[in-house]
């Protein structure tokens, strides 16, 4: 399933807004958005949250043969899985053009810089090292999925603990550990903790986005940022200010003060980002020595299980029954309902104190009715015309009905016409008596 594409209205408003050094979420050009890292109740679980943006990082370790040409040397290995649940245009089981290229980035940055002491790892030469796997699952994607990534991985990496080997001869033997809500149960007749890794730096990456052919930049991209940009540029750093890594992509041409611009800038959100990330595993690390909640069972009581949830609003109860009651004592008294003088018609039914029924009514009614008509159509047959004249050739007709009266007038006509004219005003009267009777 594809993302539904920006329509140009849509396109055209985020470049205005860029134009003006505005954005969607109020941020400055240089602001990255909040970052929120925390952990599981296992070493080598991280969970970042980059805005919107939330990732999950998990280290594991095996016992493995090493390579051929580095055999005194542990193997890094990193996989990032793009899941549907973070948007809809990634596909399960399938890798993407984007899932590839993430994976290059983070192995560039993490591996390639020598990050972490791989010879450490190493247990027997040639026979056995550590391989570490490091898994980066994406919960959310609103944008920038690089930089959560790398804050991800390398935290979980400094958070993780390999269990202690010890080795007879040929023979190898893996000290296990269990922790299950901060007790540590160990089958082993040796007492041993497990080991942290060697990291010697941290490198994280910061992204850039140019728009306008390079004209206007911006740091922290969101997803629809992301949909308009022309190119992005990518430097992965340490709080030593060493680049680890960098990285161009779309197809734009830098000036050579740019990147350096771009590089100052980052050193400042890697110094920034460094020490966040500190507080982070030094808190954890005096949580679990205390005997305090950690990880799974510390996010129950901060409703921090669902990802992205809105935190309620604060509302003053201190003294919301002495205001409710002030309010009734100054308002008006309302007014007494008095019952409505109207008689029902017959067949309603009324409900209330003081109301009218006729629900029981309307049978004798209709008895009524039906002899009132039988009485009227008597009369009808019965009813007596009366004519009279009213000057020469006009008749009056009048009957006993009660409905209408009717007054036929006729012209004078000439002698000639005076027969004729009076046989017709005869066939006028019959008919109009006819019509009365029906």
């Amino acid at each position: 399933m594809k993302d539904t594409p920006l329509s140009n209205c849509e396109r055209d408003f985020l470049l205005k807004a860029i134009e003006e050094k505005k954005r969607l979420d109020g941020r400055q050009t240089y602001d990255y958005r909040k970052i929120k890292i925390s952990f599981g109740t296992d070493y080598g679980c991280c969970f970042v949250d980059l805005g919107q943006t939330r990732v999950m990082a998990q280290v594991s370790c095996e016992l493995v043969a090493p390579k051929e040409n580095r055999p005194n040397e542990g193997i890094m290995f990193f996989n990032i899985e793009l899941s549907p649940m973070a948007s809809p245009g990634f596909e399960q089981g399938r890798q993407s053009e984007l899932s590839v290229k993430l994976n290059r980035q983070l192995e560039r940055c993490l591996r390639n810089s020598k990050c972490i002491d791989t010879e450490s790892l190493c247990v027997v030469s040639g026979e056995k090292v550590w391989q570490i796997r490091v898994d980066v699952h994406t919960l959310n994607n609103d944008g920038n999925l690089m930089d959560a990534a790398s804050i991800a991985a390398i935290t979980a990496l400094c958070h993780f603990r390999r269990p202690d080997v010890s080795t007879q001869g040929q023979e190898v033997t893996v000290l296990y550990f269990f922790f299950f809500l901060n007790f540590c149960l160990q089958y082993s007749p040796e007492e041993r903790d497990p080991i942290p890794l060697s990291i010697y730096h941290m490198p994280i990456s910061v992204s850039f986005a140019f728009f306008q052919q390079g004209t206007y930049l911006l740091v922290d991209p969101c997803e629809r940022e992301e949909r308009v940009m022309d190119g992005l540029l990518v430097i992965a750093m340490n709080k030593h200010r060493e680049i680890c890594s960098i990285q161009s992509s779309g197809g734009i041409m830098l000036l050579k003060e740019q990147v350096m611009r771009c590089s100052k800038i980052a050193g400042v959100k890697v110094s920034e980002i460094t020490e966040l990330i500190s507080e982070a595993l030094l808190n954890d690390r005096k949580a679990r020595k205390a005997g305090g909640k950690c990880g799974f069972a510390e996010s129950m009581p901060q409703e921090r299980i669902t990802a992205l949830k809105k935190d309620e609003t604060p509302v003053e109860m201190t003294d919301v029954t002495e205001t409710a009651n002030g309010i009734i004592q100054k308002g008006e008294a309302a007014p007494q309902t008095v019952p409505s003088p109207v008689v029902p018609v017959p067949g309603v039914g009324q409900v209330g104190q003081g109301l009218q029924n006729s629900w029981g009514l309307e049978d004798d009614d209709e008895d009524n009715y039906e002899e009132e008509k039988n009485d009227n159509s008597g009369d009808e047959q019965v009813e007596e015309v009366t004519k009279m004249d009213v000057g020469e050739g006009d008749v009056v007709e009048i009957s006993d009905s009660e409905e209408e009266e009717v007054v036929i007038l006729n012209p004078e006509v000439p002698e000639k016409l005076k027969n004729t004219g009076s046989k017709s005003h005869q066939k006028g009267a019959a008919a109009s008596k006819k019509r009365q009777k029906k």
